[in-house]
């Protein structure tokens, strides 16, 4: 896969995140000297291409004041795991939600959830609300709580012609 210089130039310009500006996708096309129109097609273009994975908000959430955050795990029923993860990814204390494979016997966890709050008690009290939304599809649950913030980052240009 090869990337062509504007490409290039606008990888570089969003590595290290969009601006944080009424209209980024503007912004990055002022610096680049490209419409907006362009700069939005083209990360659309990489995106569909396998180029980019996503576009997305990383927040440091302990700065936002949800200091207790918790990776949620569920054994739900294959069936209906995909439809459920998609209700719970949308709450709004959730910032990522997807589906892993099993490894039985040891993991019989197939949906992840990334639950957020104030307070240890705050984020038990989300994980039975959702716990209340798998309802009889979930079989069993446990939480993995963060203890520090791990290292994110942008876009990097790897193995790319």
């Amino acid at each position: 896969m090869t990337l062509d210089s504007i490409d290039r130039r606008l990888i570089a310009a969003t590595a290290t995140g969009l601006p944080l500006v009424v209209d980024p996708y503007a912004e990055i096309g002022r610096r680049l000297d490209l419409p907006e129109s362009e700069v939005i097609d083209r990360l659309s273009a990489l995106q569909a291409r396998g180029i980019v994975r996503r576009i997305a908000i990383a927040p440091n959430h302990y700065a936002l004041g949800m200091t207790a955050n918790g990776m949620s795990v569920w054994d739900v029923d294959d069936d209906v795991v995909d439809d459920l993860g998609a209700i719970v990814g949308a709450l709004p204390f959730v910032s990522h939600c997807y589906r892993r494979p099993r490894h039985r016997p040891d993991w019989c966890y197939n949906l992840f959830a990334m639950l957020h709050g104030g307070s240890r008690d705050e984020v038990e009290a989300k994980r039975r609300e959702v716990a209340a939304l798998l309802g009889d599809a979930c079989r069993a649950n446990e939480i993995l709580y963060s203890t520090r913030i791990l290292k994110k980052t942008g876009m990097r240009l790897t193995g790319v012609g």
